[in-house]
């Protein structure tokens, strides 16, 4: 038996510690394609924050690493294994450990499902905003350690503006305690904006503290029928200028549309361009008919009105399967049976929308590859969809070159690689130039302060610093374990 292993099963209760190959291999990875996935040594579940120290003492005894995951809904690979790594599944810390009325807060374990936190929030007459599409399943620590966001950001912000405190393990099993309770509190550096987004390469979160905010108005929706995406955009642009801040204005194309239809049929219109479908919480209607008007203007074929909540609701609902609804897709349209799907995540100025989607199609005609889009078009972050054929590897490098042009593309247009889904893998060169060599040397700096010997969820968001592997080259290999890349330790 290895020994990391059997360290762990002596300071572990019974169970803790799986090495079953079956439940290794479903641990390998999220739902990121394109991201390489290694096989992890175990599987350790904790089920509190002192079982999660004291698996990260013996991973930093042995020089071993280690991936947190969650519920593995991530698109980027940031929770995917590497090889010989103890991957720490946080699904079992899965507590509401506290929601203040009064304060207007929640303590929560990062296992908790992000919609169980809604539900819970809402018997209090208050609302935990950020509703990212795979609500039902992914947990608020995934959520926090992406910084995600959701339909609603448009109105109410993603997901880091709403932690007010954080528990962490830190890389060498010690535990900080950071941010506050508090409305106001600005002590000391802001070490809880650190940890979030931080997709675990600096610390493992073991509790949460949110912020929570009276629940809002009936939902009201509207839905815009475009004879063209240009037009869909200008309409998206034309309302946001006017200063209106609807709690949801979300794109979908007709390939999400007819997808959509074809996966759950509920009559949607899927001849369409494209659609907007646009939300307002505040409980008046004039708000909803200015932003109809300016549909209108932009050229809307036609546009409906949600008759109830239980209509608004479902609309919104249809929106929320545009992710599975195009993996049906992409499961039909290849004879291999493996089609799969390349989830991007740009965002750019709203002002910018209309030609970031016009050059997008011309990117999918070019390589002959399908690109759908879908996204949060009131804050400008926009989800082209790659549809890719996993069996064949000329599909999946044009899909590669596909992914890379939209990347190009979105911080050409002043915009950034990844608006709410994270860096992982996926992404990690295109942060690099995004950042630049300053930003790049800050950001090791950080993880090199918090993560010495590097064991922290190796590979994920900062890429290799291929200068520094040239002088380790010349002048020898670290005194300590170091990553190269997402899939392979050297062990010096």
């Amino acid at each position: 038996m290895d020994a990391t292993v059997e360290e762990l099963l002596a300071v572990l209760p019974t169970g803790r510690v799986l090495t079953d190959p079956d439940l290794l291999a479903v641990h390998r990875r999220d739902e990121g394609d394109l991201c390489a996935a290694g096989t992890p040594l175990a599987v350790v579940r904790p089920r509190d924050t002192a079982e999660v120290a004291a698996t990260v003492r013996v991973a930093a005894a042995h020089g071993v690493p280690v991936v947190p995951q969650g519920a593995r809904t991530g698109l980027a690979g940031a929770a995917n294994a590497v090889d010989g790594s103890l991957v720490v599944s946080l699904t079992g810390l899965d507590r509401i450990i506290e929601i203040d009325p009064a304060e207007h807060i929640a303590v929560v374990q990062p296992g908790v499902v992000n919609a169980e936190l809604h539900r819970a929030a809402e018997a209090h007459g208050l609302a935990y905003p950020p509703d990212p599409g795979s609500w039902e399943s992914s947990t608020i620590g995934g959520n926090v350690s992406t910084n995600a966001g959701g339909m609603c950001c448009v109105k109410y912000g993603v997901t880091g503006e709403y932690v007010l405190g954080l528990e962490i393990v830190l890389a060498d099993g010690e535990i900080l305690r950071c941010g506050r309770r508090t409305v106001k509190g600005v002590a000391g550096y802001d070490l809880t904006r650190l940890f979030v987004g931080a997709e675990g390469t600096l610390g493992i979160i073991t509790e949460i503290t949110l912020r929570l905010r009276p629940a809002a108005g009936e939902l009201r929706t509207l839905v815009a029928l475009f004879p063209t995406v240009t037009a869909a955009c200008d309409a998206v642009a034309a309302v946001t200028a006017a200063g209106h801040v609807p709690s949801m204005l979300e794109l979908l194309d007709r390939t999400h549309l007819k997808a959509i239809e074809a996966y759950r049929p509920m009559g949607l219109p899927d001849t369409a361009g494209a659609m907007l479908l646009i939300g307002t919480d505040t409980g008046a209607d004039a708000g909803l008919a200015a932003i109809a008007d300016h549909c209108r203007a932009a050229g809307a074929a036609e546009l409906y009105t949600a008759e109830d909540a239980a209509q608004a609701e479902a609309l919104t609902a249809a929106r929320r399967l545009a992710h599975p609804a195009m993996e049906h897709l992409a499961a039909r349209a290849f004879p291999s049976g493996r089609g799969g799907l390349v989830v991007d995540d740009v965002a750019v100025p709203r002002t910018r929308i209309a030609d970031f989607m016009t050059a997008v199609e011309e990117i999918s005609a070019r390589h002959g590859v399908l690109v759908a889009v879908v996204g949060h078009a009131g804050d400008g972050n926009l989800h082209p969809v790659i549809v890719v054929d996993r069996a064949d590897p000329a599909g999946l490098e044009r899909g590669r070159w596909v992914f890379d042009d939209i990347m190009r593309l979105g911080l050409a247009l002043g915009g950034t690689c990844t608006g709410e889904h994270g860096v992982g893998t996926l992404k990690r060169d295109w942060l690099a130039r995004e950042l630049g060599p300053v930003g790049m040397r800050v950001n090791r700096a950080l993880k090199a302060a918090l993560d010495p010997a590097g064991i922290l969820n190796p590979g994920k968001v900062i890429a290799p610093d291929r200068a520094a592997d040239r002088r380790t080259a010349a002048t020898g290999p670290p005194r300590t374990p170091r990553r190269t890349d997402a899939t392979r330790t050297v062990n010096p």
